[in-house]
């Protein structure tokens, strides 16, 4: 008989919570550091801390369906922690680590922000020039999709073969 694959969902879990706990912590230290200042200039014409609260998603749109916005991001979090029990591909398992944290640290900020829960707005503070002013769930999100267009790419499949 031959021996089932590794499970990967580790990985997945330790890459969501690393992301959690980084984006939990810096927005806790934007918030402490750059309220009520004007933005700091780290690398001029590059890198600017801004702290900005977005009601909506990223570009700021749809700023009135945070409540939308709250669901989608609760169903991508039932949909991969699904998903996880028969995660094989090491690769998958950190995009979709990537999504998961990402997809929970601004869900945090929407159930347990101002002005309501669930209806919070989500802490953002870094801006790049010509660009909206995003966080590290926001990178990480967008890390794990550009993974994972990668390893469609590849013809990677969750369970670890290739198309």
């Amino acid at each position: 008989m031959e021996a089932a694959p590794p499970r990967r969902a580790g990985w997945l879990v330790v890459t969501a919570l690393l992301v959690i706990v980084a984006d939990v912590a810096s927005k806790q230290l934007a918030v402490a550091t750059l309220s009520h200042r004007a933005p700091i200039r780290v690398i001029a014409h590059v890198l600017t801390l801004t702290l900005t609260r977005n009601g909506g998603a990223a570009f700021s749109i749809g700023g009135g369906a945070t409540v939308l916005f709250t669901a989608v991001a609760l169903a991508v979090v039932v949909v991969i922690a699904r998903t996880a029990r028969s995660l094989v591909s090491k690769g998958w398992a950190i995009a979709l680590g990537l999504l998961l944290g990402g997809a929970v640290g601004n869900l945090a900020d929407r159930v347990f922000r101002s002005p309501a829960p669930f209806r919070g707005h989500v802490v953002d503070w870094i801006q790049l020039p010509h660009w909206p002013v995003f966080n590290l769930a926001d990178s990480a999100i967008v890390a794990g999709g550009v993974l994972a267009m990668v390893l469609v790419g590849l013809g990677i499949e969750l369970d670890g073969t290739r198309r």
